[in-house]
């Protein structure tokens, strides 16, 4: 491993990229087990794979570590509500659809 100020090429550049982009799938590898989890526990307490308030707690949770990282806030926290629907479609392929937030047939 090399700090970015430490490559002197571009091809030290993005072999460090490359590294850092293979150690990011493996740690959304490792959040899909926990989602995996997520979705065990939920069925056994009959919660919905999607929990507004604790969607909202994680992107205001990644918000902040972006800002404490000199990140753009806003741009991470649209790439996490992607991952958070990603999570909750995977909870919901174990769990089914929540019948709560299906509007079913409309009138008429």
């Amino acid at each position: 491993m090399r700090l970015p100020g430490d490559c002197t090429t571009m091809a030290e550049l993005r072999a460090e990229i490359d590294r850092v982009d293979a150690a990011l799938v493996a740690l959304l590898a490792e959040r899909a087990g926990y989602i995996d989890r997520a979705a065990e526990l939920k069925a056994a307490l009959g919660w919905p794979a999607r929990i507004g308030p604790r969607v909202e707690e994680v992107v205001a949770h990644v918000r902040a570590e972006a800002e404490a990282r000199g990140l753009p806030a806003e741009l991470l926290a649209g790439f996490w509500r992607q991952l958070v629907d990603w999570s909750i479609a995977r909870e919901e392929a174990i769990l089914g659809p929540d019948p709560a937030a299906d509007p079913g047939p409309g009138p008429g």
